[in-house]
């Protein structure tokens, strides 16, 4: 569980929020909602505008936070809760109106389940870069 590994699976988390957020922000336009025949309404292109870019933008802070990812503690325990957030909004999704595409019930267990692991994981690389900064002062 070191510090490369863990930037290695933020960099390809962060490619999530990144490419899809780029995507959604096409609106009603986005393929995943085209393809649904949604109606088309100016308020709901807005708001899934508005979500593509909060998306966004998280996907672009998990970039730059990668080369300090270990003393980025605030911000990397952030962003997971966001992610935490947003996977109860899923599960409440679940419950209330039903079982969504295979791939969100995957997204769903990653935000409820992998956010908390991310942020076990992060705390125990940022520990360890404590402990070798306080070897290397002594």
């Amino acid at each position: 569980m070191n510090r490369r590994l863990l930037q290695i699976a933020t960099a390809v988390l962060a490619c999530v929020p990144t490419v899809t957020g780029l995507l959604a922000m096409t609106g009603l336009d986005d393929p995943l909602y085209h393809a649904l025949q949604l109606p088309r309404d100016a308020t709901l292109d807005s708001n899934l505008r508005f979500y593509a870019g909060v998306w966004l933008g998280l996907g672009a802070a998990a970039f730059w936070l990668l080369p300090r990812i270990e003393r980025e503690t605030v911000l990397f325990r952030f962003l997971w809760l966001m992610i935490f957030i947003g996977g109860i909004g899923r599960l409440l999704s679940l419950v209330l109106a039903g079982m969504p595409l295979p791939p969100y019930i995957g997204f769903t267990i990653l935000e409820v389940i992998g956010a908390p692991l991310f942020i076990w994981w992060q705390s125990r690389v940022a520990q360890a870069a404590m402990r070798k900064l306080n070897r290397i002062e002594h």
